[in-house]
C-alpha cells in the first residue's frame, strides 16, 4: 500500500515539474534578462531627481515601474535610431561613426571583431559562421555546440602538425560572448540544424530543440 502511495506520488511529481518547468524556465530567463538589462537602461533616469524615483527620500531601491519606464525609454530611442539608419542621412551617419570608431586604437580592434559577431547573428551571415557544429569542450565526454567560422589555418595546422578548423563556442543565453578554439577537424561533429536555429537552441537554454529527422542522419 505505501509503495502503491509513494508510486503515485512520484508519478504526480514527475508530471507536474514537466508541465511547470519550461514555464519556471522561461519566467526565470525574463527576469533575468530584465535585471541585466535594467542595470543598463536605469542610468537613463539619472537626469531625474533621487527624490522621485527612488524609495525613501531618494536613499532607497529604484521604483520597479521607473525601471520599467526606463526599458520603455530605450527600446523607443534604439527603435528610432533605426528608423534613422534606415535613410540616406542616418545611414551616412553611421558610415560615419563606423570610420571614426575604427580610426581609434584599441578600439577598433574591440568594435570591428563585435560588430562582425552581432552582423553575423542579425543577418545570418554564412560566411561567418558557416554551420554548426558538435565539439567535446570543456571536457571529453561533454559536448558543446558551436559555429564553424573557418577551416583555412594555415598557420595553426602548420604549427601544431594537424589539419585544424576554427570554431565558435557561444555562452547561453548570451551568444555574443564566447570562446575561440581551434579543434582537430576530425573532432568535429557537423550538425544538420541551420545556424538561425542553433543560435535559438543557445538563447532558449536548449528548450528550443530543432526539428531533426533520424533519417536524414548521414552515415
Amino acid at each position: 500500500m505505501k509503495k502503491g502511495i509513494l508510486a503515485r506520488w512520484r508519478s504526480n511529481f514527475l508530471t507536474g515539474l514537466a508541465v511547470l518547468l519550461p514555464g519556471v524556465i522561461s519566467i526565470a530567463v525574463v527576469v533575468w534578462l530584465f535585471r541585466n538589462v535594467s542595470d543598463l537602461t536605469d542610468r537613463l533616469l539619472l537626469v531625474l531627481p533621487p527624490e522621485l524615483t527612488h524609495a525613501n527620500q531618494g536613499k532607497g531601491s529604484l521604483y520597479w515601474y521607473w525601471s520599467l519606464f526606463a526599458l520603455a525609454l530605450a527600446i523607443a530611442g534604439i527603435s528610432a535610431f533605426g528608423l534613422l539608419a534606415r535613410n540616406y542621412i542616418g545611414k551616412k551617419i553611421l558610415e560615419w561613426m563606423d570610420a571614426a570608431l575604427l580610426h581609434v586604437p584599441f578600439l577598433n580592434k574591440i568594435y570591428s571583431a563585435t560588430k562582425q559577431v552581432n552582423d553575423a547573428l542579425t543577418s545570418g551571415n554564412k560566411e561567418s559562421f558557416k554551420t554548426v557544429v558538435l565539439i567535446e569542450y570543456p571536457r571529453p565526454g561533454v559536448h558543446s555546440l558551436a559555429f564553424l567560422t573557418s577551416e583555412d589555418n594555415p598557420e595553426v595546422d602548420a604549427r601544431t602538425g594537424q589539419k585544424r578548423v576554427c570554431v565558435f563556442v557561444p555562452t547561453t543565453p548570451n551568444p555574443t560572448a564566447g570562446f575561440l578554439l581551434f579543434v582537430p577537424e576530425c573532432q568535429v561533429t557537423r550538425l544538420e540544424m541551420s545556424v538561425p536555429d542553433g543560435i535559438k537552441y543557445i538563447i532558449s537554454l536548449g528548450s528550443l530543440v530543432p526539428a531533426f529527422s533520424p533519417s536524414r542522419r548521414s552515415h
